[in-house]
């Protein structure tokens, strides 16, 4: 069994019983605890488990939310190849609403210079990234900055989106799964997302294959909802056609 899948592995089980320990699942996956406890570092800086003693809990049951710079720091290749794969849902000129999000921030980093977009964002850095290319109009979503995520939220970002409509938004997400849809811990969060789909003619979710499979506090959208998912390899087949029954179109980059 290659790490990655021995991870995945953990979290299954994590996830299914509420808590995962290092000597039984050492001898269960017949590896060595010091394995485990390198494995459980890694989910830990994926966000996706918190380390306790003697094993982890996945970050789901504890309402953790990792934050935006702990987030950018993990699944990096990953990323770069989702958002490389995103730009292909590009409209040639239009406008796009791009997501407060590690991995949607990575799809603002490689934007066409050869391409005029009107790009409303609600992220304080993303707007920091965009405004500076001639061939980009940058829309910022006031609001109350989230010091974890970075992110507007709140009645001033609300309102505006309450009036646009934009060819394609790129969302993020925390958590995705198939009974309750797309979900993150903060209400005032999951209001804005739902807002920019509901502003959008398209929606395409940006998201590393750890964000499948767990739910957090507030949902702000259902899988009907969302038009194409832009995932890595990573994803397990089982779980990405479960996705695309559901109606969605799956890439995996």
């Amino acid at each position: 069994m290659y790490p990655e899948e021995r991870q995945q592995e953990i979290l299954r089980r994590a996830r299914e019983t509420g808590r995962v320990d290092v000597v039984v699942l050492a001898e269960a996956l017949e590896v060595t605890t010091e394995t485990i406890r390198r494995d459980l570092t890694v989910l830990e800086r994926a966000g996706v488990l918190r380390r306790v003693h003697g094993g982890a809990i996945p970050v789901e049951r504890l309402g953790f939310e990792p934050g935006l710079a702990v987030r950018d720091e993990v699944m990096t290749a990953e990323k770069e190849r989702i958002a490389k794969a995103a730009l292909a849902e590009l409209p040639d000129d239009g406008s796009v609403i791009i997501d407060a999000g590690s991995t949607t921030g990575r799809l603002a980093q490689v934007l066409p210079a050869d391409r005029e977009l009107t790009v409303v964002v609600n992220s304080p850095p993303l707007a920091s990234v965009l405004a500076t290319r001639g061939n980009l109009t940058v829309i910022m979503l006031g609001g109350r900055v989230r010091g974890r995520t970075l992110a507007t939220v709140d009645d001033w970002a609300l309102r505006p989106l309450a009036d646009l409509h934009v060819d394609v938004a790129f969302m993020a997400t925390n958590g995705c799964s198939i009974a309750n849809g797309l979900t993150t811990p903060d209400p005032a969060e999951a209001a804005i997302k739902r807002a920019m789909i509901a502003a959008s003619e398209r929606s395409v979710l940006l998201a590393d294959h750890t964000k499948f499979g767990n739910t957090y506090f507030a949902r702000f959208a259902a899988l009907q909802e969302i038009d194409m998912v832009i995932t890595d390899a990573g994803l397990d087949l089982t779980l990405a056609a479960e996705l695309s029954a559901a109606g969605l179109e799956v890439v995996r980059a």
